[in-house]
């Protein structure tokens, strides 16, 4: 298990970015959660197998069809065993 910390920059706020993060969240089979940051960005944590974090921090490199990412920030995190995929 793996766990990564996630910023996405650009037009991501007030586009279901969160929504669309935990409908494929919950695909893959990771868990953790997202929200929106105050600086307008998006944050969000995965933890699960590494194939399926790789896979959401991929999938953040676009989002769902309204967000225009610019950029997005990947941290490494030691594994915390949360048990579900929340929206904040």
């Amino acid at each position: 298990m793996i766990r990564r910390q996630v910023r996405i920059h650009g037009r991501v706020q007030g586009v279901f970015f969160r929504d669309a993060c935990q409908t494929e969240a919950n695909r893959a089979g990771v868990v953790g959660w997202v929200r929106n940051a105050p600086d307008g960005t998006v944050e969000a944590v995965f933890e699960g197998e590494p194939g399926a974090v790789q896979a959401m921090c991929n999938w953040c490199r676009s989002g769902p069809e309204q967000a225009d990412v610019e950029h997005i920030e990947v941290t490494e995190e030691e594994p915390q065993g949360d048990s579900s995929f929340d929206v904040r």
